[in-house]
């Protein structure tokens, strides 16, 4: 059984992103916990002294996530009643950043699935510094949902790499759980932007070619393009599904994230942005 973690703060984004997850994985038995945290804007005397179990005034932030929390199960078993899925809700005194990073390290998460904008308005959440210092940070897979994206079938999967690192089997394991559950063909794009492929990068191909030997792939490359533009133009152009990338350390998506070349492919990617952590050895 997958474990995903929901964080919503109850605006349109965070419910739609909470139903693209439960479309996604509708065939699979899953445990979704909702999370909703709340950060007061100032800090009233009585959390100092313990928070509200020892505070003689009532705890408005606690009764309104949970009623937020209670009203978004109800919509989803209106909307879903999955009997595959079951339902846990948390509401937390704390940042969505450090509350997530918490959970994935304690509760054994397998996914977080969360929208790129939210209430507030915000430049979209994987932009910001908070969502990149997650996707750094973090040590289990996030679906990121674009604004108004509604579920569609996915027939096809892109991963795009520079062939520099050589992936271990589990690194990717969920890249290939994914293909194979969709039936989506997966599309390995390198963006050959100046020189040919050196030995190093060839066994890292080829490795990944054992990898993906059995089920639906293609590799492709694109000559001549730069980056990030080249990767936006053909998901449009092949109108692909889901995009992946792998986050490690002086890797392909760290380089995007220091060029902010995560503009164009976090803001104007229209599609599901997966980000997969590198596992410890």
């Amino acid at each position: 059984m997958k474990k995903i973690l929901l964080p919503t703060d109850f605006s349109n984004n965070s419910w739609n992103a909470i139903c693209y997850a439960l479309e996604f994985f509708k065939t699979e038995k899953c445990e979704f916990q909702i999370l909703h945290t709340y950060t007061p804007t100032f800090y009233r005397i009585d959390y100092m002294m313990g928070g509200p179990p020892f505070s003689a005034l009532p705890d408005k932030g606690v009764d309104i996530a949970q009623a937020g929390l209670d009203k978004t199960l109800v919509d989803i078993k209106l909307k879903f009643n999955n009997p595959l899925h079951t339902f846990k809700t948390l509401s937390s005194f704390n940042t969505l950043t450090i509350e997530i990073l918490e959970l994935s390290e304690s509760k054994n998460f397998d996914l977080v699935v969360m929208g790129t904008q939210g209430a507030t308005g915000a430049k979209e959440i994987f932009l910001g510094t908070h969502t990149v210092h997650v996707i750094r940070k973090s040590k289990i897979p996030i679906l990121v949902v674009p604004v108004g994206y509604e579920f569609k079938k996915i027939k096809s999967i892109i991963f795009p790499t520079d062939y520099g690192q050589l992936y271990r089997e589990k690194d990717i394991k969920l890249l290939i759980n994914l293909s194979t559950t969709h039936n989506a063909k997966l599309t390995i794009l390198h963006i050959k932007e100046e020189y040919d492929l050196v030995d190093e990068q060839k066994v890292n191909k080829k490795a990944l070619k054992d990898y993906f030997k059995n089920i639906s792939s293609e590799f492709v490359e694109e000559r001549g393009k730069l980056m990030p533009e080249a990767i936006r133009t053909y998901i449009e152009e092949h109108q692909t599904g889901l995009l992946v990338m792998m986050s490690r350390k002086h890797s392909f998506l760290e380089r995007l994230i220091v060029k902010s070349n995560v503009d164009f492919i976090g803001y104007h990617t229209k599609i599901p942005f997966l980000v997969i952590p590198e596992t410890s050895a």
